[in-house]
């Protein structure tokens, strides 16, 4: 839908100014062998798997697919295993592509700014094609090239072969970066006609579906709101003898110290029988005790 498309764009932007912005203040090759290398994928592969986490964990449909799977209920609600299976695999499938939108942007524009992969790949490139003629030991050739990425450590004469070893090395990361684009937009586009021609609707019948599964989720959510706050209100009303933005309270409730402790510290989902839950400790006082307790008429009735 055009609120997907939205936000995957908008997260997209948001990504690519990000990058930007770790590139100029947190990147700074170290220039020294064996470092390039663990720095460069390190600042490549780190934030992108960190990025494709936070998609997983803000989906909602992530914790619709996991919360309660251990339950004893599962078990007498799931007739069709091989259903469940089937809904399962969609589910995951689109999950992962809304959460791969941001790893995989970060992934091509650092791979199109050049600036980590070279980092990290410098030491391993010959200059023999750059006429560049290092009589030395394999581990000062190491350490000279792994010098490339800074070009104050560079010897002068070698100046030149810096010059087409860093264009190289941005050649082969804005190639990769590229190739990873054409090849996401590919798998997407491939993906969407799958599902369109796997499809048991019609085009206009699933626009008309889509549009009702929007609209019941937000009345669904209106309702979950209204529902619980006036389920919570009468739980509040025989705790205090009141409910916020009542007009002409007469009297109050005072409550006990013996309640007020029943109602304190920490509470877990609390299970009543079979069928119900206690969602809170002052629910599970509502439920159980009597409120004949002491009541105080307010300044109103005096």
């Amino acid at each position: 839908g055009k609120e997907v498309v939205i936000a995957n764009a908008l997260i997209a932007i948001l990504t690519i100014g990000g990058q930007q912005l770790f590139s100029v203040f947190t990147f700074s090759c170290p220039c020294h062998v064996g470092q390039n290398l663990i720095y460069g994928l390190a600042f490549l592969g780190v934030p992108a798997l960190i990025l494709l986490v936070v998609g997983f964990a803000l989906n909602n449909q992530t914790w619709r697919l996991v919360t309660g799977k251990r339950s004893p209920l599962q078990e007498e609600t799931t007739p069709n295993r091989l259903l469940q299976c089937k809904l399962i695999c969609f589910v995951l499938c689109s999950i992962t592509g809304r959460a791969l939108v941001a790893p995989v942007t970060w992934l091509a524009v650092t791979l199109i700014n050049g600036s980590y992969y070279v980092c990290a790949m410098s030491e391993y490139v010959s200059v023999h094609y750059y006429g560049a003629n290092l009589n030395v030991t394999t581990s000062e050739r190491k350490r000279i090239l792994a010098a490339f990425p800074c070009s104050q450590l560079v010897p002068p004469e070698l100046t030149r072969a810096r010059d087409e070893v860093i264009l190289l090395l941005r050649y082969q990361s804005q190639v990769a970066g590229w190739l990873l684009i054409a090849v996401v937009v590919m798998t997407v586009f491939l993906s969407y006609c799958l599902a369109s021609c796997f499809s048991p609707l019609s085009f206009l019948h699933f626009r008309y579906w889509s549009s009702y599964v929007h609209n019941e989720q937000e009345l669904f959510d209106e309702a979950t709101d209204q529902h619980s706050r006036l389920y919570a209100m009468q739980h509040v009303r025989k705790f205090f003898g009141f409910v916020p933005g009542s007009e002409n309270v007469k009297e109050i409730r005072i409550p006990s110290l013996r309640e007020w402790q029943a109602i304190s510290g920490l509470a877990f989902l609390k299970r009543v029988d079979k069928e119900h839950y206690d969602y809170s400790l002052l629910h599970d006082w509502a439920l159980k005790e009597s409120a004949d307790r002491k009541y105080l008429k307010t300044d109103e009735d005096s």
